[in-house]
C-alpha cells in the first residue's frame, strides 16, 4: 500500500512521463523504472491476499457460504464503487470522458468470481488457479477489433482497451479481468497456511518455498525468451540496461512472467515480515486495517494537493505542476505516510465503535 502511494503520487506530480507498458526503456530513467517496478507488486499481492482474506472470513463466519455471500456482495459494492467514488478522485468530474476500470473493478469482479469458484474441491481450485496464471498467454494472439461481436467482453476479460458507452464517453479496461481470477484463487488456496492451528515456522516455510520457486520458474521461463511474456528482452549497451530489459515485464494483462516475479517476491515478503516484531510493523499494520479507506483517502488527498499547487505555483510542465525528480516523488510520498496513518487509525478505531454494517465494506 506504502508502494501504490508512491506510484499514484507518480500519477499526479510526475505525468509529464508516460508509463506504456512495458515501459519505453529508450526514454525511460533508471530510477523511473526502478520505481515503476516497485509499484508492480502492488495489484498482485492485493488480489492475492484478497483470496487468503476469504478464506479467513469464512473460518471466522460460518464457513463457503458465508464467505461466497461476502464476496459476492462485497464484490459488487467494490465494483460500483470503481465507477463513481474512485473515478471522480482521479478525474473531479461527475461526467468525465473516459471511465477507468482499474484494480478495485478487477478486485471487485475477481471476488464475484471466487464467490462460485470457492465451491470446488480445493485440488480443483488449485488446477483453476494454475491453468489460468500459467495458459492465460495463449490467448495472446486473439484480437477482436473494437465494434466487432465480443469485442467488449474481450476488453474486460484479456486485451485492455476501450468500450464504446452508450453516451458520449467509453470505459478504459485498465485491468483485464481473467489472468486475476487466477490469481485471486491461488490465494484461497493457501487460506489453510494461516489457520491457527499451523505454527509459524511450517508456514514461513511454505512461503519461503512458493517464493523461491516462483522466482526461479521466472528466471528460467525470461532467461528462453519465449512463452511467459509478450515483449523479448534484450542486451543493452550497458549491464544495467540489460537487467532492466530482463524485467521489464507486461502488466496489462499481467503476463506469467509478471506474475511469477510479483507474486514469488509477494511471498518471500510475507514470511520476512512474520519474522519482525509486532512494533516495527506497527504503521503497516494500521494501513493494513483499512485499506479500502486508505484507498480512497490517498486519491483524494494527492488530487487535491495537486490542485492546490496548481493553483498556487500554477503549472511548471506544461500543464501539469511536477516534483522535479523521482527522489522528490519519493519524499512526498513519505510526507503524506503519517497523516495517512492517523487518519487510517482514527478509521479503524471507529469502526470498532459501530454497528453499522455498510462500515463492514470499509
Amino acid at each position: 500500500m506504502v508502494l501504490m502511494l508512491v506510484d499514484h503520487a507518480r500519477e499526479f506530480f510526475y505525468m509529464h512521463a508516460p508509463v506504456s507498458d512495458p515501459l519505453d526503456l529508450a526514454t525511460t530513467p533508471p530510477g523511473f523504472f526502478f520505481t515503476r517496478l516497485a509499484s508492480h507488486l502492488c495489484a498482485p499481492v492485493f488480489v492475492a491476499l484478497t483470496g487468503l482474506s476469504a478464506w479467513l472470513y469464512g473460518q471466522r463466519r460460518g464457513g463457503r457460504r458465508a464467505a461466497s455471500e461476502f464476496l459476492l456482495k462485497r464484490g459488487a459494492f467494490l465494483v460500483l464503487l470503481e465507477l463513481t467514488l474512485v473515478n471522480f478522485a482521479w478525474t473531479f468530474s461527475l461526467t468525465p470522458s473516459t471511465y477507468y476500470l482499474q484494480v478495485i473493478w478487477v478486485i471487485g469482479w475477481s471476488m464475484i468470481a471466487l464467490a462460485g469458484l470457492l465451491w470446488l474441491p480445493k485440488p480443483a481450485l488449485l488446477g483453476v488457479g494454475l491453468v489460468i496464471v500459467f495458459g492465460h498467454n495463449l490467448l495472446d494472439p486473439i484480437t477482436i477489433a473494437p465494434g466487432e461481436p465480443g469485442s467488449t467482453l474481450w476488453a474486460i476479460l484479456h486485451d485492455r482497451g476501450f468500450i464504446q458507452l452508450p453516451w458520449d464517453a467509453r470505459a478504459r479496461t485498465s485491468y483485464p479481468l481473467a489472468p486475476w481470477i487466477g490469481v485471486i484463487a491461488l490465494g484461497h488456496v493457501i487460506g489453510p497456511w494461516f489457520a491457527q492451528t499451523v505454527d509459524v515456522v511450517t508456514r514461513r516455510r511454505r512461503l519461503f518455498l512458493v517464493g523461491a520457486s516462483a522466482l526461479t520458474l521466472f528466471m528460467v521461463l525470461r532467461l528462453l525468451n519465449g512463452y511467459g511474456e509478450p515483449v523479448p528482452w534484450g542486451t543493452g549497451a550497458t549491464p544495467l540496461q540489460t537487467v532492466i530489459s530482463f524485467l521489464n515485464l507486461t502488466k496489462y494483462p499481467p503476463s506469467l512472467d509478471f506474475l511469477l516475479l510479483t507474486l514469488g517476491v509477494g511471498a518471500l515478503l510475507l514470511a520476512l515480515l512474520e519474522r519482525m516484531p509486532a512494533r516495527g510493523l506497527a504503521l503497516l499494520t494500521t494501513f493494513g486495517a483499512a485499506p479500502l479507506f486508505f484507498y480512497l483517502v490517498h486519491l483524494y488527498l494527492l488530487h487535491m494537493l495537486n490542485r492546490v499547487a496548481l493553483l498556487v505555483f500554477g503549472p511548471n510542465q506544461e500543464t501539469f505542476f511536477i516534483v522535479p525528480n523521482i527522489a522528490a516523488l519519493w519524499g512526498l510520498a513519505a510526507m503524506l505516510v503519517l497523516p495517512l496513518g492517523f487518519a487510517c487509525r482514527w478509521f479503524v478505531r471507529l469502526k470498532a465503535r459501530t454497528n453499522s454494517a455498510w462500515m463492514s465494506y470499509l
